[in-house]
Order: structure tokens, then sequence, then C-alpha cells
């Protein structure tokens, strides 16, 4: 399964090779303030399954809720943010905007994490997972089925 996705203008393209892993709706501070909403939705998967098919993204060094900091990847030209390495995995996961793929439907989430700073307005139907911080590698499999939950470990270097 492949995606594709872009910037704004046009200028910078991807793919997904495979499938996320996972797929985040993530409600702190930080992401509320770097997308100017109330979360961010990133789908998970190892860096190099994420293909740069026209453009150059630039990368930008901005700081994170962990304080390990996160690499975005922005078009140069209209700024918008398409992926981001964060300090945990480094440069081995990617996490991809669902917004800037061309068919974000494909990639609803599979859970909300730090719930604990949502916005009270957004409800939250009960019918995903929801946590209100982040949740423990013992949950993979239940949370991603063993397949995918493999593919997180690995790159988490457990």
């Amino acid at each position: 399964m492949t995606h594709e996705g872009g910037c704004a203008c046009g200028e910078v393209r991807y793919r997904l090779e495979q499938a996320p892993f996972a797929v985040h709706c993530c409600h702190c501070r930080s992401c509320q303030r770097e997308t100017g909403s109330a979360f961010a939705l990133n789908a998970l998967l190892e860096a190099e399954n994420i293909t740069v098919i026209a453009g150059k993204p630039e990368r930008v060094e901005t700081p994170s809720e962990s304080g390990k900091g996160q690499s975005v990847f922005r078009c140069p030209s209209c700024r918008v943010a398409m992926w981001s390495h964060y300090g945990g995995m480094g440069d081995k996961a990617g996490f991809v905007r669902i917004g800037t793929l061309d068919d974000p439907d494909a990639c609803p989430p599979d859970l909300h994490i730090f719930t604990r700073s949502k916005q009270p307005w957004v409800v939250l139907s009960g019918d995903v997972p929801a946590f209100e911080v982040y949740y423990s590698q013992k949950q993979y499999d239940d949370l991603f089925g063993v397949d995918r939950a493999a593919r997180y470990r690995k790159l988490r270097g457990l």
C-alpha cells in the first residue's frame, strides 16, 4: 500500500512506500502550537519508506515536548510541514502529517495521545483508544497488531 502527498504549492511531493505502523492523534500543547490547531495527526513509519519524488524539502530543527527536539521537513517555498523526525527515534522514523497526503481519509487515527491537554471542546468518541500521556510498549500488540508492533519495536530498539 502506497500513498502520495505533498505541500500546498506542489513543489515538494513524497510517497509512502509502506503503510504506517501507527497513526497518532496528538493533543500535546507543542503539536497545538506547531499546527495552529487542536492536534496533530501523524502516520509513523520507517524513514526509509518516505521517498521524495519531487522538490527538496528543507530540514528545520525545532523544540519538542520531550525536550529532545525534532527535525521538521518543510517545503522551502510554502513552508508546509510534511513530516518530522523526533528525538526518541531520531532519523530512523518519520512522523508524516496526515493532512499532507493526497488521500488523508486513508489513515484514520489508531489512538489519541496527550489527551490531558486536549482542547475541552474536542469530544472523543471512545471508538479509538485514548491516553492521558502516552501508551506503554506492553500495549503495542493490542494497539497495532503483531506485525505493525514488531516494526515499531525494531525502530525503538526493543
